[in-house]
């Protein structure tokens, strides 16, 4: 089939590229540069998703079969209308239109199954109403005039190539011998996805007939509490944990921050949890997870590889634990 990677240049295209190369497809992405390090097979395309006529003027005359949609704005936001003015952009000859959505589109909650409600439309988290929003919007298209849209939900997703600052977070401080500094009692839960695992439900998504007008939450079926989280990372190593619990308050005052630093738990890793069961996908696609340690234990061969460690300053980290009691591992 002709595929077309929305954002195939970083994380999740990169891996989905590869395998849809390996699958026999021809692949082609789209992005804001003129060109790409992924091989003379793949053609490239140049736009800003965010803007309507760029899209329509890169895709006017082309043909693709299915269209992987990955990209969201972190600096600007990307709406819904930006997103259905993509996928009337490609054309009424699809057969396949997925969007990676996200399980931030729940708004909050645990254990959400596919038909529950998504984020309203006022909901003030802005990523989390954009991707409702998306997705809204292209199951209107579905419903009215059988756009075949299909859209995936991942929670954290981890794995070798990860460009946020998160799994190599914690691998950066156990490797120093350090303690690794836990929010609130630790107890937080997390939810993730393997990227190979979402890479694999994306070709599965191509395959199956009854995929189309669906969402799935693609993740391990199982959510695990933050300190579980940090030791399983020292197992996935083999190297020895201490946590040292920290309140929440205290981290707040002290200026920490998610985003911009200064950090104590890795990118965005302190959210409050939303969490997916992901029968449907196992059921629907035939897909199924990759073991939780099995893939750490590859992301960290990935890591050790490829990691170059940063210059970091552990200051914050020590003031914030200086007074707080370590946890055994």
């Amino acid at each position: 089939m002709r595929t077309l990677v929305i954002g195939g240049t970083l994380f999740i295209g990169r891996a989905l590229v590869k395998e849809l190369l390996q699958a026999g497809h021809q692949v082609s992405v789209l992005h804001r540069k003129p060109g790409h390090d992924l091989g003379k097979r793949v053609g490239n395309l140049m736009a800003d998703r965010n803007d309507p006529a760029s899209m329509r003027a890169a895709l006017a005359s082309e043909r693709f079969d299915v269209v992987f949609d990955n990209v969201y704005d972190w600096g600007r936001g990307t709406t819904a209308k930006q997103v259905e003015s993509t996928a009337k952009a490609c054309g009424d000859h699809l057969s396949r239109y997925v969007f990676m959505s996200s399980v931030a589109a729940y708004g909050d909650g645990l254990d959400h199954v596919e038909s529950d409600d998504l984020a309203p439309d006022g909901h003030p988290d802005l990523y989390a109403r954009n991707k409702a929003m998306s997705e809204r919007a292209l199951f209107r298209m579905n419903e009215k005039g059988g756009f075949p849209a299909v859209t995936l939900r991942p929670p954290y997703i981890y794995g070798p190539g990860n460009p946020f600052y998160r799994e190599a977070f914690f691998w950066d401080r156990l490797r120093s011998g350090r303690p690794i500094l836990v929010p609130g009692d630790g107890k937080r839960l997390m939810q993730f996805a393997y990227v190979k695992d979402l890479v694999r439900a994306c070709l599965l998504t191509m395959e199956s007939p009854q995929a189309v007008g669906h969402a799935f939450n693609i993740a391990h079926p199982r959510a695990i509490t933050q300190s579980q989280l940090v030791r399983e990372l020292g197992k996935a190593a083999g190297l020895p944990v201490r946590l040292s619990l920290v309140d929440r308050e205290k981290i707040t005052q002290a200026g920490g921050n998610q985003l911009t630093g200064p950090l104590y738990f890795g990118v965005y890793f302190d959210m409050p949890p939303i969490t997916g069961r992901t029968e449907k996908a196992r059921k629907v696609l035939g897909w199924k997870a990759t073991g939780f340690r099995a893939g750490l234990e590859e992301s960290y061969r990935w890591h050790k590889r490829n990691h170059k460690r940063p210059e970091l300053d552990f200051s914050f980290e020590d003031a914030l634990m200086a007074h707080e009691c370590p946890q055994p591992h």
